[in-house]
């Protein structure tokens, strides 16, 4: 599978849809997909969940959405995959660029910018499939790259002015 291949089929078609949605849209996509190419799947979303695994990016998490647990954050980097290779890449570089985007919002009319075990799905359907677990793909990471985000006021609203004024401001 490609990189291309890849981005195609995880990139959602209506980022305004919900969780279940997009999980199930997922689903119909990898599941005609041969065990091969199940697997080729899950080990280009582990190296994607790899790569978004940094501070700058958890510290937007937290602007955005109070995401302050690796459980929280993880969910917050399988939406971001589901957004698309170029948003996905941007927000590596820039992660203050995440404030562009329309964010769906909770029950609560906070911003929700987490996809619930989107990160799974190939795996189940391997699992389902053959009665075993698809290959593990480590992350070689026991902490997010890069030095961690100041959660005080002060330094989130310098180092993520856009997401701050979007998101943290209108909270105040």
């Amino acid at each position: 599978m490609t990189e291309s291949e890849f981005w195609q089929l995880v990139t959602a078609q209506d980022c305004s849809s919900d969780s279940d949605t997009l999980a199930n849209e997922l689903t119909v996509k990898l599941s005609p997909l041969n065990d091969d190419a199940l697997a080729a799947f899950d080990k280009h979303f582990n190296l994607r969940m790899r790569d978004s695994y940094t501070w700058d990016l958890w510290g937007a998490a937290f602007v955005i959405a109070g995401c302050n647990s690796e459980f929280a954050f993880a969910e917050f980097r399988c939406w971001l995959i589901s957004r698309g290779e170029d948003i996905f890449n941007l927000a590596l570089k820039e992660p203050d660029s995440l404030s562009e985007l329309n964010i769906g919002l909770n029950k609560e009319g906070l911003a929700n910018p987490y996809l619930d075990e989107y990160d799974l799905i190939a795996g189940q359907i391997f699992e389902d499939r053959n009665d075993t677990e698809l290959p593990f793909v480590p992350s070689g990471q026991s902490q997010p790259k890069g030095k961690r985000f100041k959660d005080k006021q002060k330094a989130l609203k310098k180092s993520y002015p856009k997401l701050f004024q979007r998101y943290w401001a209108s909270q105040l």
